[in-house]
């Protein structure tokens, strides 16, 4: 029996990442949409017989099995927590939650509403991190870590929600820094983080030449984006594997290209594609493994671009009926923005009077 299906935000990401594919996939059957707005609702091309209503109070347990939530940042734990809370399951975008605060509440409502919460996170289902991570235990001790996502020109619409710290959260760390944590957990193992230093800086935030043209976005009239274009941090992890990570909207490189060097006692691999769907992008992804002064270039599978949205839908029918499943989400979410957390105040602490945009933070992580 297929998974009934609810996608609640009609934005780019629920309109052009998840409608389609739902629809597509023989596993779910999409029975409903909610957005807020009203022209969003009209815009949406529902078939016959499937409701668009203008908030997720409308959904039940009785007629939904599971919520897809693609609603701007700041909306996701309460717009999660009062479904889960109601007994639906959540597939959440991410970020998950803002603060670790927010983490305990969706727990608290998974818990009382019996339902899951599963994270939506693209990234580690791409054909070639899949790769990489086939080739971790050929690495020996894995000692260090670098990623990186670094896009040409790929700011957020001006003014937009992405780039207004009180909707998003912060900027391009919880956007691309958050696929960037999620992967190395993949490719690594979950592990919190013991030491975290970080810098952030905005040279482009604002400045509309630097924008993502290609997502189609309108600058926000009279709107000024307050967050980080650009984070660099280097992380301890518990297991002693140190991290280095720098995420950018924009640069003055040529194209946008993500990195990811796995550096070990035998050997190191790395990474080179392109995460997401500009079109500013490498022309194909390179793995190689280096050992002993010699580099081998490694084949990787030749998939469509944002193939890894499709992936994520694959095994998520079978993940949500797991019982396992309930709670490790939340576990998982509650180690990445705790390190966020950590990294801003550590940005914040570098530039005491406040000059360069550090995110949302709230005190010290416990």
């Amino acid at each position: 029996m297929s998974v009934r299906t609810a996608v609640v935000g009609l934005g780019w990401a629920g309109r052009e990442l998840w409608v389609p594919r739902l629809r597509a996939h023989a596993d779910f059957d999409v029975v409903a949409a909610v957005d807020s707005g009203a022209a969003a609702r009209a815009a949406f091309e529902a078939p016959p017989g499937v409701p668009v209503h203008p908030a997720a109070d409308a959904l039940t347990a009785a007629d939904v099995d599971l919520a897809v939530v693609a609603v701007p940042n700041h909306l996701h734990a309460e717009v999660a927590g009062a479904l889960l809370g109601r007994g639906v399951s959540v597939f959440l975008e991410k970020p998950v939650c803002l603060t670790a605060a927010e983490a305990d509440a969706l727990a608290a409502a998974e818990r009382a509403g019996g339902a899951t919460l599963l994270a939506g996170s693209a990234a580690p289902h791409r054909g070639d991190v899949a790769a990489l991570a086939a080739l971790v235990p050929d690495l020996g001790h894995v000692r260090h870590a670098e990623l990186s996502w670094v896009r040409a020109r790929g700011v957020p619409r001006a003014g937009g929600w992405f780039t207004r710290r009180d909707e998003a959260g912060g900027g391009v760390l919880f956007d691309l820094g958050w696929h960037l944590f999620d992967t190395l957990a993949s490719l690594l193992g979950p592990a919190p983080f013991t030491q975290v230093v970080g810098v952030t800086s905005s040279d482009f935030v604002n400045a509309p030449a630097w924008g993502a043209a290609w997502r189609r976005d309108r600058p926000a009239a009279d709107a000024v984006g307050d967050v980080e274009d650009t984070a660099r941090g280097f992380f301890v992890r518990a297991d002693g594997i140190s991290v280095a990570l720098r995420a950018g909207w924009a640069s003055h490189e040529a194209l946008d290209v993500t990195r990811i060097q796995l550096a070990g006692s035998a050997g190191t691999a790395e990474l080179r594609c392109t995460f997401g769907f500009s079109p500013h992008r490498d022309p194909e992804p390179v793995l190689t493994l280096t050992r002993e002064g010699t580099t081998t270039r490694l084949p990787v599978p030749d998939e469509p671009i944002g193939d890894e949205y499709r992936r994520q839908l694959d095994g998520l029918a079978a993940v949500l009926k797991e019982p396992g499943s309930r709670g490790r989400a939340i576990a998982e979410a509650r180690t990445t923005v705790r390190v966020i957390e950590d990294f801003y105040a550590s940005a914040r602490s570098a530039h005491p009077r406040g000059g360069v945009p550090a995110g949302r933070w709230t005190g010290e992580s416990q």
